[in-house]
């Protein structure tokens, strides 16, 4: 990017909240149901049909607005956005627009430097989807309503990202909030988070907004950064050009890595927006507001702090537990059995982690218990096994679901810790090895990992490594004097 200008970012999402049901009918919100489905004479907007609240949405934003700093307004409306499109068969959505459920938020991104920002959030406003246009390969374009009236957050930024890495970061940390509280699924294939990105640059040092472009429905976070990477670039070579940039709305195009002007960006007015009339004014009272807060579940910032402060866990260990709040019930479990919470950690993203991205599967449906693992650590721990012995018998738990002192048992693995044993076995390499033990004692120190190898050769690796360590060395002694 060109140094003498900085990119102006705000970041709208779309959060699909995990309701069973729509924001204002009982139609299921299923993903993948048949086209036109799911759907009903208030979803569709017939005349004559009255809208009903969903409570649980209600509960969701105000569980959003509190995990993300914001003001929780006692009172709020909703209103008509009226607008045309093919899948919006009421010709208007409802939405909220001059007293929304959440205003003046914030979060904070760790950039790579590990310097934090605080990204404002301007409003949180709960409001229904539209339908999808599908556009077929016969250049016709059909509709499925199903998505019409599912419930949707709307989480507004204020302009105060800078680079595509910031952008990255800030939904990063949005998705990851999402997913603790329980109330989306995260998912951008499917459509359930969505994002669009208003750009606009300005030179170094003013404070004055310049006009900004909207990227409308990116799908992803690798989508995000590329798009505003590209728009951010035209700019700056429109602005050196002599050329006047445009407010409008853009469509990005991953395959084209482009992106294209798909109308004149709207106003406000534009929309007409009025309150609802069929729809009573939110009410939340400070009861309803205290109830919710009891059940706000331990954030991310809250429990990377626990796994660094508590747990004594690097800052890098603790960024990989907390990513999601599966994960770090996982490792919470884990640790319930064992205190040796380094070691729980280096297994936990390392055999567990590299499990499950093998079989592409979520740690909910991962087949060894946190228990199990926890005894396994335990049984490295007091010196039942050797940590190798560990790693040799992981995969038959997640093979076989077994607890790990059952194939340790049954495998006859338990490790060997007796110091008369193991002198014994020391004693007998020794004397079949005399030329390397030879080559040991004038120097040549390298042929110390082959006497140990042959040692555990010889117990099949079931040797305890610290004792066989201290007992050669003690004997390899003796041999010099």
């Amino acid at each position: 990017m060109d140094s003498r200008y900085e990119a102006v970012i705000g970041l709208e999402v779309h959060a699909q909240l995990l309701t069973k049901t729509k924001i204002f009918c009982g139609c299921s919100t299923k993903f993948g149901n048949e086209p036109n489905s799911n759907v009903c004479a208030v979803c569709l907007g017939h005349p004559g049909v009255l809208p009903v609240l969903s409570r649980k949405v209600v509960e969701f934003s105000i569980l959003m607005g509190i995990a993300t700093n914001c003001t929780i307004n006692q009172n709020s409306v909703f209103a008509r956005k009226n607008y045309f499109y093919p899948d919006l068969p009421k010709g208007y959505q409802i939405s909220q627009y001059e007293l929304p459920i959440c205003e003046n938020g914030y979060l904070e991104i760790r950039k790579k430097d590990g310097s934090k920002k605080r990204i404002g959030i301007t409003r949180i406003h709960m409001e229904e989807d539209a339908g999808k246009s599908i556009h077929d390969q016969s250049s016709a374009t059909l509709v499925d309503v199903n998505r019409c009236g599912v419930p949707l957050l709307e989480i507004v930024s204020e302009p105060d990202i800078r680079t595509q890495e910031e952008a990255y970061l800030y939904l990063a940390k949005m998705k990851q909030i999402l997913l603790y509280l329980g109330i989306c699924d995260g998912n951008m294939e499917e459509g359930s988070l969505r994002c669009d990105a208003n750009v606009s640059i300005r030179s170094i040092g003013s404070q004055k907004l310049g006009t900004k472009t909207e990227i409308k429905n990116l799908n992803s976070f690798r989508n995000v950064e590329r798009a505003i990477g590209y728009e951010v670039k035209r700019q700056i070579e429109a602005i050196e050009d002599g050329e006047e940039i445009i407010q409008q709305t853009l469509s990005w195009n991953a395959d084209l890595s482009e992106a294209h002007p798909l109308r004149s960006k709207e106003e406000a007015h534009d929309y007409r927006y009025f309150p609802d009339p069929d729809l009573i004014p939110i009410v939340v009272d400070d009861n309803w507001n205290e109830e919710i807060k009891l059940i706000i579940p331990e954030l991310p910032d809250l429990k990377l702090e626990k796994f660094i402060n508590v747990y004594s866990l690097p800052f890098y260990d603790a960024d990989v537990l907390t990513q999601s709040a599966d994960l770090a019930d996982y490792y919470e479990k884990v640790i319930s059995i064992t205190d040796d919470f380094k070691t729980a950690s280096n297994w936990v993203m390392g055999e567990v982690l590299g499990a499950i991205n093998e079989k592409k599967i979520s740690i909910k449906d991962f087949s060894v218990k946190p228990e199990n693992l926890g005894k396994l650590i335990n049984l490295i721990k007091n010196g039942t096994i050797s940590n190798k012995i560990a790693k040799e018998i992981f995969p038959d738990m997640i093979n076989d679901e077994k607890d790990p002192e059952e194939i340790i048992k049954g495998n006859n693995l338990v490790q060997i810790s007796d110091e008369s044993e193991i002198t014994a076995i020391i004693l007998e390499v020794l004397d079949s090895n005399k030329t390397q033990v030879e080559s040991y004692l004038s120097g040549n120190e390298k042929v110390y990992g082959f006497l140990v190898g042959q040692i555990m050769k010889k117990t099949k690796g079931k040797a305890n490594p610290g004792i066989v360590n201290e007992l050669l060395k003690k004997e390899l002694l003796k041999e010099k004097d």
